[in-house]
């Protein structure tokens, strides 16, 4: 698998997960579940970024330990968004990557171009389910009600985009990386031990970013009909 990544590629992997080993070790020590999912999370992120299928099977694995964890902070909105969205919806857009590989190679997934109407659709039910996540949430006692449910609306327009196969799956999962930030440093405040947590979604945020402008050069390829 590695034998397709590039120098960079592999040097963006190895520094991420030294990152997450090393704020374990000097921080935490005993959050070995936020470990795991950071370094799933973080083998899901660069293998999404290369457009490999593999990734969004972590993805998965990874949605349902981060379900467990927020469920210990009480983020009620992340263990729902993550075991009743982008775990689904993980599974989902593994199948549409699978369905659509390019030129036959199942290591790599077809870039798709988004239309107006996939953009209209995205934007009608990512309010819907806002709203909708809103109340329930609201009803749970969520910590840190508001950017629980602004952390619904990114990871459903991401998961969206990403079974479409848009490259801008990455930009909108780059924003969440971002609203996810801002809630676990909250939780760090709290209790240092989600520093690791934290420390995760930073790394992911780097690898959401590269993986943006990564898929924009995978469609000029495929559009030039190159093999990577």
């Amino acid at each position: 698998m590695f034998k397709t990544f590039s120098l960079f590629e592999k040097l963006l992997f190895a520094l991420s997960t030294v990152i997450i080993i090393a704020v374990f070790v000097i921080f935490d020590r005993n959050n070995y579940l936020a470990l795991t999912a950071s370094l799933i999370g973080v083998s899901s992120l660069i293998l999404n970024a290369k457009g490999n299928p593999l990734g969004q099977v972590l993805m998965i694995i990874f949605s349902i330990i981060y379900g467990i964890i927020s469920f210990g902070y009480a983020y009620y909105g992340e263990m729902i968004t993550y075991l009743g969205m982008t775990a689904p919806m993980a599974a989902v857009a593994l199948i549409a990557w699978l369905k659509h590989p390019y030129k036959d190679n199942k290591r790599e997934v077809a870039v798709a171009k988004i239309t107006s109407k996939d953009l209209w659709l995205m934007s009608v039910l990512t309010v819907a389910v806002t709203v909708a996540f809103y109340f329930i949430l609201s009803a749970f006692n969520t910590a840190n009600l508001f950017f629980s449910t602004l952390s619904v609306a990114t990871s459903f327009a991401a998961a969206y985009l990403t079974y479409k196969r848009s490259p801008y799956f990455a930009a909108a999962y780059a924003l969440n990386d971002i609203v996810l930030i801002v809630l676990w440093s909250m939780a760090t405040a709290e209790n240092i031990s989600y520093l690791s947590v934290l420390c995760c979604f930073a790394v992911f945020l780097a690898n959401d970013i590269y993986a943006f402008f990564n898929w924009l050069r995978m469609r000029r390829r495929q559009e030039e009909g190159t093999v990577g």
